[in-house]
């Protein structure tokens, strides 16, 4: 006994966060929590109150380190791996009751007979027609384990059918667009980095490529970031040699540098990158290191200024913590990142400031003044700090936005009208076969648009007192709409770019 005391006492050093005997002082927190759970007055949800805590406590840190709660974990952890086990269907929720507004072609809705049109009225015994039920809550129903069944009640034509369906895997799509403006000059548009965008990408590009494409546009708008891996894979396919891509770095982290590994499949032809304040994280690190090696302009609005690198830790509850662990920088060493030493919500609120100014290239210079200056090797100046700054801004509508417009886009009436005039006219998809011809000779007629002011309308919206550029604006948008339910994202962007100022710059500076 004597001699396991002894050795005991000899390894306490070796056992981490635990002196002899354990006589370490505990922490306050798991103090106030263990009174909480042993002396407060009424039942309390000591895991709800953990994860407001948790919260807190990582807000004094950056505004990108976060805690998951094991009950969004799953959905999270989806959007990052690409895919989730599912039925394959995408739905929106009119008058209380969800419409099945498109299946995902060979998937498991499609294999059990589901149509575009259906109105999904229960699903595993769980009424989900004339209730309100939230668009998360309903997402959670449909999913579940690969091949388990969901047994289901539709409305078709007044009749009321059972289907079975077997999950399975359904992709989350990185790539929205893929296609040619022209014979030489071609298009594609990233919403995310998950761990199969390369792939996507890859299969896109090589499509275009057997199209004639010498010329492209990468349209990163509202792509938030993602898998950096994936951003450095895509760098790689447009620059040549090993040259640095980034490299992070932090306080117990060593320096990673991520170089050009391969010959790239387009390292010599234009291109042009679309950016605005939704590009972040790995968008910027792909825009960073085109900038940089003067491979690339980037045309748009500065970007969102994220540069710091997050770790997941899955902890012991099944939640996680996102912790930031590193700053990214580009080849020259700029760092992207905004400062956050005022706070959170003053963080996010200079996103919102950039519209109250202008954000124009005045605007982007009075962010810039006093940064550090960099130089490309053609010697153009870059900035560190605040994003990544546009070598051709195109500013944002900065006139006030009309409430009926608005509430337009609140309350989805755009795409209740294009899911109506789809389910009114299934046959369109035969006389244009395509989202180009479509976008050259459809017209919405005087028709479609009373149809429209009727179900906006219905929204308690009214729309006679429209300024004519707001409904121009909007006939653009429910033509592109209609696209989208004819050919997905794909036709939607097809259309809707022809008339986007950002594409049409795009476009003059590839000529």
């Amino acid at each position: 006994m004597i001699a396991g005391v002894f050795i005991g006492y000899k390894m306490k050093d070796g056992i981490p966060g635990k002196s002899f005997f354990y006589m370490e002082k505990r922490r306050p927190i798991q103090e106030i929590l263990d009174l909480i759970e042993n002396k407060y007055v009424d039942q309390v949800n000591l895991t709800s109150i953990t994860d407001t805590a948790i919260q807190a406590l990582l807000a004094k840190l950056d505004p990108h380190s976060t805690f998951i709660p094991a009950a969004d974990l799953s959905a999270v952890n989806d959007d990052i791996k690409g895919s989730f086990y599912g039925i394959g269907i995408e739905f929106e929720i009119f008058d209380d009751t969800l419409n099945i507004i498109n299946v995902l072609k060979d998937g498991p809705g499609f294999k059990a007979g589901l149509l575009s049109g259906d109105k999904l009225m229960e699903a595993n015994g769980i009424t989900l027609a004339g209730k309100k039920v939230a668009a998360d809550s309903i997402r959670k129903i449909l999913r579940g384990e690969r091949g388990s069944s969901l047994q289901m009640k539709i409305l078709r034509n007044a009749k009321v059918l059972s289907v079975e369906v077997k999950r399975d895997i359904i992709p989350l799509t990185s790539v929205d667009a893929s296609y040619m403006f022209d014979s030489e000059s071609g298009y594609i548009r990233l919403n995310k980095f998950s761990s199969q965008t390369y792939r996507e990408f890859m299969m896109a590009l090589e499509d275009l490529n057997k199209a004639g494409m010498k010329k492209l546009v990468l349209d990163l708008r509202g792509n938030g970031g993602g898998v950096l891996e994936e951003a450095v894979e895509i760098a790689d396919e447009f620059l040549e040699g090993d040259k640095l891509i980034t490299y992070t770095e932090g306080k117990h982290v060593p320096r990673k540098e991520f170089r050009c590994r391969r010959q790239g499949q387009f390292e010599k032809g234009k291109l042009i990158v679309l950016a605005d304040e939704g590009s972040a994280s790995a968008s910027e690190v792909l825009l960073g290191a085109l900038q940089d090696w003067d491979r690339a302009l980037i045309v748009g609005r500065r970007s969102f200024g994220k540069g710091l690198v997050q770790e997941q830790f899955d902890l012991s509850d099944r939640s996680a913590l996102r912790l930031t662990i590193a700053r990214y920088y580009t080849p020259l060493g700029r760092s992207i990142q905004r400062s956050y030493a005022n706070g959170e919500k003053a963080y996010y609120d200079e996103i919102v400031k950039r519209y109250s100014d202008g954000d124009s290239m005045i605007a982007d210079s009075v962010q810039l003044k006093g940064k550090k200056v960099y130089s490309t090797p053609s010697g153009k100046k870059l900035y560190g700090g605040g994003g990544i700054t546009p070598d051709y801004s195109i500013a944002s509508d900065t006139g006030k936005i009309d409430i009926a417009l608005a509430k337009v886009y609140a309350k989805g009436t755009i795409s209740r009208f294009g899911y109506q005039y789809f389910l009114n006219h299934r046959n369109i998809v035969n006389e244009y076969k395509e989202p180009a011809l479509f976008s050259k000779s459809y017209q919405v007629t005087d028709a479609d648009w009373n149809d429209f002011v009727n179900i906006a309308s219905r929204d308690s919206i009214r729309l006679d007192s429209l300024k004519q550029e707001d409904k121009d604006f909007l006939l653009r948008s429910l033509k592109a709409s209609i696209a989208r339910q004819l050919w997905r994202n794909n036709g939607y962007f097809e259309v809707y770019n022809e008339s986007d100022k950002t594409i049409q710059k795009a476009r003059e500076l590839l000529k």
